[in-house]
């Protein structure tokens, strides 16, 4: 702890020793019913404090899962995810992968989990070639998917990334693939 930290928590406590020292002289009549509120007040503290550390499994658990898409034909449709993204599950080499819709990235980028998912082992692929992104450059690995999608797209070229990424990426390489890429009434509409 540094002589900063020092400085701020002996504050802190003597602030907190005055407050608990006024309040004890301004309700000493009534001392009972005092430390039944500063038990419900602690209480109360401790839920938000709990309830903070635990957002994310309660986010997760409390926001309604996205509707999955639906190929018709020759398109597919997909519906907003509650994030405001799309989000597209696509077989690559038999193994369905999540997507996320990214028109800003040019290529599909998969994460390193996603490819050792799909038979492309991280640790044998050579991360020479870089990407830049909005959170600076990143080391990729290109591979060669043998199947992607819906509609049999075969010999298909990818990157993997080489830092860390929470799902795989779907950009313009996949979507360009398509005649018409429409966004309406919270859906996105891809038609070959």
């Amino acid at each position: 702890m540094s002589s900063m930290d020092m400085g701020q928590l002996t504050y802190l406590l003597i602030l907190g020793a005055a407050l608990v020292g006024w309040l004890l002289l301004q309700g000493r009549s009534r001392i009972g019913r005092m430390l039944q509120q500063a038990a419900a007040w602690g209480l109360i503290f401790v839920g938000v404090v709990a309830a903070i550390g635990m957002w994310e499994d309660i986010r997760t658990t409390v926001q309604p899962q996205a509707a999955s898409s639906v190929v018709t034909g020759d398109s597919i449709e997909v519906p907003r995810g509650y994030d405001g993204h799309y989000h597209l599950t696509l077989d690559v080499n038999g193994v369905p992968i999540p997507f996320m819709v990214d028109t800003g990235a040019s290529t599909v980028v998969l994460t390193q989990a996603d490819a050792a998912r799909v038979g492309l082992h991280p640790e044998d692929l050579n991360f020479y070639d870089r990407a830049n992104t909005a959170n600076g450059q990143i080391a990729t690995a290109p591979v060669r998917l043998d199947s992607i999608g819906p509609f049999g797209d075969r010999n298909f070229r990818a990157w993997v990334n080489g830092g860390e990424m929470q799902t795989s990426l779907l950009g313009m390489s996949y979507l360009q693939r398509f005649s018409e890429v429409r966004i309406a009434e919270g859906k996105m509409v891809l038609v070959r």
